[in-house]
This record gives structure tokens, C-alpha cells and sequence, in this order.
């Protein structure tokens, strides 16, 4: 039983006195690598698997919506 607490007690001990990790900075805008939409900047033709660094972004899908009208979760 001696044991028991002993080990309780130094585990305590252990996570007061560990580092505390320093916190995160939020990204800055200029770190952010999000496609673009520029006129005249030319359109990659990609044969392939490859990564393309700089995305242009002509078009982006409908973002139209429609409301659900249904219950759920019965």
C-alpha cells in the first residue's frame, strides 16, 4: 500500500515539474499557400500524379444549396 501511494505521489510531482510546451502562433497571411484566382496567369496541364505548388482557380463548383426539409435523428 506504501508502494501505492509513493507512486501516485511522484507521479504528481512528474506532470507539475514537466515543460509546459510553448503555444502556437496563428499562421500569418503570407504563410498561407491558398489558390488563387488571377487572370492571365496560365493553367498547368498535368500528366500524372504531381503536386502543383500554385494553384489558379478558374471555376469551383455550385454553391448553390437547397434546405432540407426532413426530421432526422428518429
Amino acid at each position: 500500500m506504501e508502494y501505492l501511494i509513493y507512486i501516485i505521489i511522484v507521479i504528481i510531482i512528474a506532470v507539475a515539474l514537466q515543460p509546459k510546451p510553448p503555444g502556437a502562433k496563428p499562421a500569418t497571411l503570407s504563410e498561407v499557400d491558398a489558390p488563387t484566382a488571377q487572370q492571365g496567369k496560365p493553367i498547368p496541364k498535368v500528366f500524372g500524379t504531381y503536386v502543383v505548388q500554385s494553384p489558379n482557380i478558374v471555376w469551383y463548383g455550385d454553391l448553390s444549396y437547397t434546405k432540407i426539409l426532413s426530421e432526422g435523428g428518429k
